[in-house]
């Protein structure tokens, strides 16, 4: 089994967007979705160090969204 490099950060991410996800089920707004910004934003560094398109384009889409929430 190969195990990709940055797998911490994976982990680190994987936690941060659990918790964004709790907090959204909470409403603590807006701090839910500055979780969600920073959890999708390791995404994207995630899936720059992997080469992995579909990751930076899955969480790029939704951290647009997320800010695009914040200022209207």
């Amino acid at each position: 089994m190969v195990v990709k490099p940055y797998q911490w950060l994976a982990w680190v991410a994987t936690v941060c967007l659990l918790s964004a996800a709790t907090l959204a089920a909470f409403n603590v707004y807006p701090l839910y979705i500055w979780a969600f910004i920073i959890s999708n934003s390791l995404w994207i560094l995630i899936g720059v160090l992997w080469k992995e398109k579909s990751l930076i384009v899955m969480n790029a889409g939704l951290t647009v969204i997320y800010v695009a929430g914040l200022l209207f």
